[in-house]
């Protein structure tokens, strides 16, 4: 017998519960991944993104579009190998989320 490991149970022999969770995730990821997202564009670029804080410390960003294709600094980032997830980030961008910030376009959800 093969052990196997599993982050979360499946659930598979529970069909409401199953569906309960179900109906969670997509609940979560639209929390996540799209609620008090504020659309933004860069002041230096144009790029556009949708941008949440959460607080001051956290910034969530979605970009709109493939970052290197409108981002001369994500545009640079990859042609050195850089690769989704990078730590690295653009100074223009943050320049213009704590400027949103500071003027009230952006609010924190503390």
């Amino acid at each position: 017998m093969t052990a196997t490991w599993a982050k979360a149970p499946d659930f598979a022999d529970q069909p409401a519960r199953r569906a309960a969770v179900a109906a969670q995730t997509v609940v979560d990821k639209s929390r996540y991944l799209e609620e008090g997202l504020t659309p933004l564009r860069c002041l230096t670029c144009q790029s556009e993104v949708m941008v949440r804080k959460s607080s001051s410390h956290q910034t969530s960003i979605q970009w709109t579009g493939d970052p290197a294709a409108h981002c001369p600094v994500y545009a640079r980032l990859a042609e050195q190998g850089a690769g989704p997830g990078r730590p690295e980030s653009c100074a223009d961008l943050d320049r213009t989320i704590k400027w949103a910030v500071d003027e009230g376009v952006i609010d924190i959800a503390e």
